[in-house]
């Protein structure tokens, strides 16, 4: 496992950067087997990828009461061998004592990459995830047997928070993130897309609007119905 922003450089900070993981551009990525792994965003950096990633993110905290829905989870993309690259590139340079690969050769992935400058390895926003199922959520509530609830808002703050569901931000974030969603589009043609478990909300719908916006930008043939395939001769 190991964090990766593009501001923060491996030679500036010691793994596992108790520094890093608090600030709006860090991802943290785990790797889960030779073919998986796992790459988990900041809400606030998804919502508006623009923020300046070394500030610290909306309520910070390492430790407290928390939940989440497993079904959001993204799955399914197919990385490019650029993309592995990448990645093998970020977890190397953060490693302390060892690395450990399948094969010699996957242990230069330097070696491999067009450009390996760090600040610009996600410039096309490969790490982060399909911004078109990335659902605008506000807050979750859950009530128990007892009578009792659980009340949190997007970023953790329940109800006796003074910025407990901040209505200014919400509407701008929804803006930045409509902005994002369109960006990450003409960043992303032609790339494998992520799917999530509720088929009808996240999958057909979400598929279908990328398609249509991309196809209004000139950026997809009209009988192509795949976003996976770009349009070009």
């Amino acid at each position: 496992m190991t964090f990766f922003n593009r501001r923060i450089f491996p030679a500036e900070a010691a793994y596992p950067g108790g520094e890093d993981f608090p600030k709006i551009g860090t991802r943290t990525i785990f790797a889960l087997s030779m073919d998986c792994c796992l790459i988990i965003t900041h809400l606030q950096l998804a919502r508006n990828p623009w923020l300046n990633p070394l500030e610290p993110r909306e309520n910070a905290r390492n430790f407290g009461d928390t939940m989440f829905n497993l079904t959001d989870i993204q799955f399914g993309r197919e990385l490019e061998e650029e993309d592995v690259l990448r990645i093998n590139h970020i977890l190397k340079s953060w490693a302390t004592k060892f690395i450990a690969a399948g094969d010699k050769k996957w242990l230069y992935p330097e070696r491999h990459l067009d450009a390996a400058e760090w600040a610009k390895l996600d410039n096309d926003w490969f790490l982060l995830p399909n911004l078109w199922k990335v659902g605008f959520t506000t807050g979750i509530i859950a009530g128990y047997k007892d009578g009792s609830s659980f009340v949190m808002d997007e970023y953790g703050r329940n109800r006796r928070h003074p910025r407990h569901d901040d209505r200014k931000r919400q509407n701008e974030e929804f803006r930045t993130l409509e902005n994002a969603k369109r960006e990450w589009a003409k960043k992303r043609i032609g790339k494998s897309l992520a799917q999530v478990i509720d088929q009808m909300r996240e999958n057909t719908v979400a598929d279908k609007m990328l398609g249509d916006y991309l196809r209004e930008q000139g950026l997809l043939a009209p009988d192509i119905a795949s976003p996976l395939l770009p349009k070009y001769p």
